[in-house]
């Protein structure tokens, strides 16, 4: 079996990183520069990885980075639909990710057919999806947002026009009540962060009295309304490096705890936990822990998983990107 059709079978190179013994770190780094590559991660993936990233950020942030880099080839260490916006806004650069089986719930839950038949029902209505969708989908959608946007985004909208707000109906709900616009909801959601439990998150609440409960706007509503604060990935590191607070539960995917720690160590930073009985009595994203650094490693030097976006998918979506980008300015 040759190596692309390995790559197709099984979704990333599986094969033994070269040079065993060697410093994987180091290598990777020796990589980047041989190759004139640039290495974007989330917040999400594993601390090892974001400490090996020339930008480290949230959906907004990568977007933005991604639009600015002079690199030949974009090696993005998140889920799938990130690679694809990537390449969405670099056609003639190569991107790549560690694992095609990288995938996210969130975009998941709007197939591209469904979605175009519930578009349809309202053909009058604006289009506005949260980033964290296939590129199909945002070939269908007028402009793009993120959490850290979002209200700017649909805030821009004419007040006459409907709004259908899609995948996650927990960052539309939460955006409709904060705009007071009426939007048409997409039924999508996050199993990270709709995973997090109410009920154990009473008895830490109690178990830290002097905490303050911060929230991703994935979050489910009665998470929410008790927060203290709801905001971005970055909004939540900015908050708790800013607030005099000195202990805070964070409500979202355990990854930022990492940059979070790194930038406050004297405060006290507690996970949400979540229903699911886990090692980390936290919220992990499955398909961020994909990312593995055997796995960057291999997807470097062998320049696989490449990621690929066919033109008339990629035209309208880019359009719907850029007219987000140009709102974040």
């Amino acid at each position: 079996m040759n190596l692309l059709d390995e790559v197709n079978k099984v979704g990333y190179v599986s094969r033994s990183v070269p040079f065993k013994g060697t410093d994987l770190k180091e290598e990777i780094l020796k990589l980047k520069k041989e190759k004139n590559a640039v290495i974007l991660a989330h917040y999400y993936v594993d601390a090892e990885i974001q400490d090996l990233a020339d930008f480290l950020g949230d959906s907004l942030a990568l977007a933005q980075a991604a639009e600015k880099t002079d690199a030949d080839m974009i090696v993005f260490c998140g889920v799938h639909f990130m690679g694809e916006t990537a390449k969405i806004l670099n056609p003639h650069k190569k991107v790549v990710i560690p694992d095609f089986n990288a995938g996210c719930s969130l975009a998941d839950s709007a197939p591209k057919e469904e979605f175009a038949a519930f578009k349809a029902q309202y053909p009058e209505a604006v289009v506005v999806s949260y980033i964290n969708c296939t590129a199909d989908i945002k070939a269908m959608t007028d402009i793009i947002c993120t959490s850290s946007n979002a209200l700017k985004v649909v805030e821009s909208i004419p007040a006459d026009k409907q709004i259908i707000f899609a995948p996650d109906a927990n960052l539309g709900r939460y955006v409709a009540k904060k705009t007071g616009r009426d939007l048409i909801l997409w039924d999508g959601a996050c199993i990270v962060h709709i995973d997090i439990s109410l009920e154990k998150l009473k008895k830490v609440k109690e178990e830290n009295p002097n905490a303050l409960l911060i929230a991703h706007p994935e979050c489910k509503e009665v998470i929410l309304s008790q927060a203290d604060f709801v905001g971005s990935t970055t909004a939540l590191l900015n908050f708790v490096k800013d607030s005099d607070c000195q202990e805070f539960i964070v409500a979202t995917e355990a990854g930022i705890l990492h940059k979070m720690k790194e930038s406050v160590p004297n405060k006290k930073i507690i996970p949400a936990p979540a229903n699911e009985k886990n090692t980390c009595a936290c919220s992990e994203c499955p398909y961020m822990k994909m990312n593995t650094l055997e796995k960057l490693y291999n997807a470097m030097f062998y320049e696989l998983p490449e990621i690929q976006v066919a033109e008339d998918v990629r035209e309208p979506a880019l359009k719907a990107l850029k007219a987000m980008l140009e709102i974040s300015k």
